[in-house]
């Protein structure tokens, strides 16, 4: 029988909770088709880091890639810890360290849940946004200064005002802040290159690239650039351009145009909100952070809502279907298949629900619930 080792971090707030359910549910389709999963519990989050001050360490990331076949995760996130805190230096730091550099994010309707998009359903929401994971405004390249008190930010901002605007900046005790966005050509180019392999596996003609090149032209113009020239190796796909603003009208007015879309980070970061929202809800939403060749970690895509902590009434399925994303991704592709029908099967039928979806079952019924009903598709 295949063993697959698995890295578990449950997080903050809701996390352990969700986490559990999908734990549920990927060992019960391990029975079912025959692989067993060893879990490899990581207790980093807000708990260890009050107490101990410590994030995610170079020890743990070493001891996971060593170990472990990919990561489970669930949330982080604690109103007790400044916000950035534990999202840069866990989250942001794993998703460096194993350079997971395609966020994924499946926008899909089931039938069952309402679409806040007025005569909207299943057959027109159906989509995956391709985000890029490592570059961009997250870089982390950028500062806060007084004038007068750096030589080094000042000279950034006479570059600026001075030469670009014409202005005089000159003025004691004033104060800037800015942050530097970087794309690279391979960088770039890889996500890209994810995104047409996407619409070829799915036989989609197009693929979207969101940008912002008609402002930020350097940049975005670049990004642009890279599109066109992945593009050629894919005759059969037609690049299509969308600045962000007009992208998220779009996916509002007519979403069925859309079946991959690709984006650089912060606005792969903004959209895939909105997706989450015309597919129902944070609750229905999964998300991975892949590396085609090394150690991806899955996740739903909503935070810890801390105020749920322990109340047993967050809804699994976007954690249970991060899990089914996981499986695919290791090579699991029938349990995957199966958790995501067996998903959709439960909401069609809507016996079980959580708050969220209408309902008033518990995380725990919900995940039992997959798990009874997964026999059904193994």
């Amino acid at each position: 029988m295949k063993s697959y080792t698995i890295a578990l971090m449950p997080g903050d707030g809701i996390g352990p909770e969700i986490i559990a359910e999908g734990v549920k549910v990927i060992e019960k389709a391990g029975e079912l088709f025959g692989f067993k999963v060893e879990w490899r519990k990581y207790d980093n989050g807000a708990d260890k880091y009050l107490a101990t001050g410590e994030l995610i360490t170079e020890e743990t990331l070493r001891d996971i890639r060593k170990n472990c076949k990919a990561i489970y995760l669930g949330a982080f996130g604690d109103p007790r810890v400044k916000p950035g805190i534990l999202e840069k230096g866990i989250l942001l730091k794993t998703r460096f360290y194993f350079d997971q550099f395609v966020n994924l994010r499946p926008v899909k309707l089931l039938e069952g849940v309402e679409c806040p998009l007025k005569g909207k359903g299943p057959k027109d929401v159906d989509f995956t946004v391709v985000r890029e994971n490592t570059e961009d405004f997250y870089v982390g390249i950028g500062n806060r200064a007084k004038i007068g008190k750096s030589k080094q930010e000042l000279s950034v901002l006479r570059s600026l005002y001075q030469v670009k605007f014409g202005l005089d900046i000159e003025t004691q005790g004033s104060e800037i802040a800015y942050q530097i966005g970087v794309l690279s050509r391979k960088g770039s180019e890889r996500v890209i290159r994810y995104a047409f392999e996407l619409a070829k596996k799915n036989k989609a003609d197009k693929v979207y690239a969101v940008d912002k090149a008609n402002v930020l032209s350097d940049v975005y113009g670049f990004w642009r650039e890279v599109v066109l020239d992945v593009a050629k190796g894919y005759p059969g796909i037609t690049p299509e351009f969308a600045f962000v603003d007009a992208i998220t009208m779009w996916f509002v007015k007519n979403p069925e145009w859309f079946k991959v879309v690709v984006a650089p980070n912060m606005f792969g970061d903004i959209i895939t909100d909105l997706g989450a929202m015309i597919q129902g809800g944070l609750g229905l939403a999964p998300g991975g952070n892949i590396n085609p060749g090394g150690i991806s970690m899955f996740e739903p895509i909503h935070g810890s809502a801390p105020k749920y902590k322990g109340l047993n009434v967050a809804n699994p399925l976007a954690t249970i279907w991060a899990g089914a994303l996981m499986l695919e991704e290791i090579g699991e592709k029938k349990a995957a298949s199966a958790i995501v029908d067996t998903i959709a099967s439960v909401v069609k039928e809507g016996k079980v629900r959580t708050k969220d979806l209408g309902g008033n079952n518990t995380t725990r019924e919900t995940g039992d619930e997959v798990v009874r009903r997964l026999d059904d598709f193994g």
